[in-house]
Formats: C-alpha cells, structure tokens, sequence
C-alpha cells in the first residue's frame, strides 16, 4: 500500500479566522496525531500571520481517508468551515 501525503495552505481571510485557527489548532492536532496510520501531521504559522502550512502523511489511503472522515465530523471543520484551502493530494491514484 501506498504512503497518501497532503501539502498545501489554509488561506485566513481576517483576523476572526486567524484567530479560529489558533483557538482550535492544538486540539486538532493532537486528535489527529493520535489516529491510527497518521505518520506526520503539521499545520504552522507562516510569515504571513493569515497563511498556514499543511502537511500529512500517513500510511495508506484507508488511514488517511479515516482522517477525512474524522475530520469532517469535527469542531474543526464546523470552526474552521469558511476557510479557504489549497491542497495537493499525492499516492490516492
């Protein structure tokens, strides 16, 4: 089976989303960290305050479409609804 990675960027609008991004990152985080099949989970601040980097990698594509699942469902995405993001998905062919 085939390694899925993720990168890309969550482009913050205002001020209100930054701010949803940090209130609600850590948890996320961590619940995502702790799936099973997650090898690397990382979303950081870049220069730009309104600009985060993703980045995950996990194991196959049943982990990581467990992961879309999950997150889906979450506080997360209900709080983080109206954030635009680029994402590349690669190893789902």
């Amino acid at each position: 089976m085939a390694e899925v990675s993720l990168t890309g960027v969550l482009r913050c609008a205002s001020d209100a989303q930054v701010a949803a991004v940090r209130r609600h990152l850590p948890e996320h985080v961590r619940l995502t960290r702790a799936e099973p099949g997650c090898l690397f989970f990382a979303v950081t601040e870049s220069d730009d305050p309104r600009l985060w980097r993703v980045e995950e990698r996990f194991r196959d594509a049943a982990a990581f479409q467990a992961h879309q699942t999950r997150t889906r469902a979450s506080l997360w995405a209900r709080e983080t609804a109206d954030i635009a993001r680029d994402y590349s998905v690669h190893g789902l062919d």
